[in-house]
């Protein structure tokens, strides 16, 4: 059909009813215009919260600018994939310090390639209906404003810890873009927030990362400092990530609208035994090949075996003291790099400290029971 004798808003709810037939649970479609969002991204540059994510800086504007990353772009389609596993179980896993606490995201698939396979779907199909289209498909993968698109998209509203927030889902979904080169009928851009006075996420945020609504500080945030951040951990930030080896919910678990969350559909995203809910020093034994073996198709692998080392290293030494926690501690000493010496150290000192405080305050309860007994006893 030639684009010229096509009906575009017809074209617009098919598209989207293809959508929610290849797995998307809500489907928008905006314009490209983002300037309102450039002078406070730049702020945030000039700040340094992208931390060490110079690939944020890289594109300078044209991350705002979705004409300029693919050139003819008119229209870009917003989807929506809930991944929320049916027994997440955060607080008991958050509760035994002892276990792995992973992302919830990163239990199943790597949501990346899943989703881009479902647009590449939606982008073909598309194309079946015009003589000509250019399409681009996006999944956390390039510079894209994909919180503003989805908010502009009708998709929810950005909420203080800077996710978007819908009234249907929560936040336990991920974003991901098709650009078209069509002039598509756009829907009603998100024009309310609902978060109210609410600001459980910025308070309870474990290292303080929301430093003003909307506004994070990705250098203080565990996600960055588990996943992003390539160096050692600033020592400020250890004791408080806890057992969090990849990610964290935090800002999402005390979110209200999330008693709303809906759990995924997609059996790719259900979460593999392997990795839930482990023991700190079961994965940390992992050897490189059972890494790899074990994290293949998933988003964890993208740290690498060393990464992987060392956010296990810090939730050993944050938890309970424990004989064998400093056994396999030093298991690795003799072959660590320096940057994961560092932190096995780190580790070391927290179990040892914690242990000679126990033996002072077994110390002492005998001396109170010796005291209190008879003589003769």
């Amino acid at each position: 059909m030639s684009n010229t004798n096509i009906d575009y808003r017809d074209l617009a709810n098919q598209i989207k009813q293809w959508a929610i037939e290849l797995g998307f649970a809500a489907v928008g479609i905006s314009d490209i215009d983002l300037t309102e969002h450039e002078g406070p991204f730049l702020k945030w540059l000039e700040n340094g919260y992208h931390g060490s994510m110079n690939y944020m800086a890289a594109h300078g504007l044209k991350r705002a600018r979705p004409a300029e990353l693919v050139p003819g772009t008119l229209r870009v389609i917003s989807v929506r994939m809930d991944y929320l596993p049916p027994d997440a179980s955060f607080a008991k896993a958050l509760a035994s310090s002892s276990t792995a606490y992973v992302s919830r995201y990163a239990l199943g698939r790597d949501y990346h390639k899943v989703m881009r396979n479902r647009l590449k779907q939606l982008g073909e199909k598309i194309k079946l209906q015009v003589d000509t289209l250019g399409y681009r498909p996006f999944v956390d993968s390039a510079p894209v404003m994909e919180r503003q698109l989805a908010e502009k998209a009708g998709l929810g509203w950005r909420g203080k810890n800077s996710l978007v927030l819908s009234r249907e889902a929560g936040s336990w979904f991920f974003l991901g873009e098709l650009f078209v080169d069509i002039p598509l009928p756009v829907d009603e851009a998100n024009k309310s927030n609902h978060c109210g006075k609410c600001t459980a996420c910025l308070t309870l945020c474990p290292t303080g990362a929301i430093i003003e609504p909307y506004v994070v500080d990705a250098r203080r945030c565990i996600s960055y400092l588990t996943i992003e951040l390539d160096g050692a951990i600033p020592v400020e930030f250890r004791e408080k990530i806890g057992n969090r080896i990849y990610g964290c919910d935090d800002c999402q678990l005390v979110c209200p609208w999330n008693r709303y969350g809906q759990i995924t559909k997609e059996a790719d995203f259900l979460p593999r035994d392997s990795i839930k809910d482990k023991p700190l020093t079961e994965l940390f034994m992992w050897d490189e090949s059972t890494f790899l073996k074990h994290t293949e198709g998933s988003a964890i692998r993208r740290i690498g075996h060393e990464r992987w080392l060392r956010n296990l290293s810090v939730g050993l030494g944050n938890a309970p003291y424990n004989e064998a926690i400093i056994d396999v501690l030093n298991t690795r000493l003799e072959s660590a790099s320096e940057m994961l010496k560092e932190h096995l150290l780190w580790a070391l000192e927290k179990q040892r400290s914690k242990g000679n405080e126990q033996k002072r305050k077994t110390a002492r309860l005998i001396r109170i029971i010796e005291k209190g007994l008879p003589r003769d006893a």
